[in-house]
């Protein structure tokens, strides 16, 4: 393979982990972008700056995320030509529930009454749709969105938790993200969607937000440690409802034991794909326990 900047290497693992989870804490702006293909998650590195230190930090990540359950990698080279091409592929309209269409730009959808898009042409996999984990919360919002809500999306990506809000009716809706390239790419979305002061992304922790506030309601699809660590953090900024997502299964109980001590009690759950989203709620609401 040439080693040129038209040239790629195709690192494939194989694993149900989400793309843009592993894309967030590997923090790497050389990433050129990740997509899902059934159990295996595709990361795609320019050739010429490839190199084992970036195998090495991989595989760290993965221990982190999956423990001693550590994945297959395998690593390829692909020509630009066929990389452009598995890109486009790899994203599809995504319909939601009953009214939400996510898509990117270069595939038109025909919308029926009632129903609104969000339009993403992906630039890294920071949450378009695809992955269960996104999926469940995109539908959970079409459910309980009544409309005049705030929002905060911790971990935010793309974006599209966010504006996903509010396209179904809340009133002000705020993302943020440690990642600045993910959070540069979800300033690029809001503009495209036409979105103005409605919608604030931001980036940094979740400590230094901007806002000294809590909101009605707090959206999390992140992993099981940051869920965790961020469990008091998370529970301060939470007025009513904390929807989280990225769990397995199996996970469940030590996250829902951190935000219990933190002042959150579980309520309803969903399933998909072996992943898990919970409601938590406050103490003084009993809706949904």
């Amino acid at each position: 393979m040439s080693s040129t900047i038209s040239d790629w290497v195709d690192v494939r693992i194989v694993s149900r982990l989400d793309a843009g989870e592993v894309l967030g804490l590997l923090d790497d702006s050389a990433v050129q972008g990740g997509w899902q293909e059934g159990e295996t998650l595709h990361l795609y590195w320019p050739s010429e700056v490839w190199s084992p230190d970036h195998l090495m930090r991989l595989r760290q990540i993965l221990r982190q995320l999956d423990g001693a359950n550590e994945p297959e990698i395998q690593v390829h080279a692909l020509p630009h030509q066929d990389w452009n091409q598995l890109w486009a592929q790899s994203v599809k309209p995504l319909r939601v529930g009953k009214r939400m269409v996510v898509r990117p730009s270069w595939e038109p959808v025909t919308l029926s009454p009632g129903q609104f898009e969000i339009i993403l042409d992906p630039k890294q996999a920071f949450g378009t749709g695809h992955h269960a984990t996104t999926r469940m919360l995109l539908e959970w919002l079409e459910d309980i969105v009544q409309g005049g809500e705030s929002v905060l999306d911790v971990g935010t990506g793309s974006g599209l938790l966010a504006m996903a809000a509010l396209r179904l009716g809340a009133a002000r809706a705020v993302g943020i993200d440690h990642d600045p390239v993910a959070i540069e790419c979800a300033q690029d979305y809001g503009v495209l969607n036409r979105f103005g002061p409605e919608l604030s992304l931001q980036c940094g922790e979740l400590n230094g937000l901007s806002e000294d506030r809590s909101f009605d309601l707090v959206l999390a699809n992140l992993d099981r440690q940051t869920l965790r660590q961020h469990a008091d953090q998370l529970a301060g900024r939470t007025g009513t409802r904390l929807l989280v997502s990225g769990l397995l299964v199996d996970q469940r109980e030590e996250v829902a034991a951190a935000l219990t001590s933190a002042g959150l009690y579980p309520g309803r759950q969903r399933e998909q794909e072996g992943w898990l989203a919970v409601e938590f709620l406050r103490s003084e609401s009993c809706e949904g326990v």
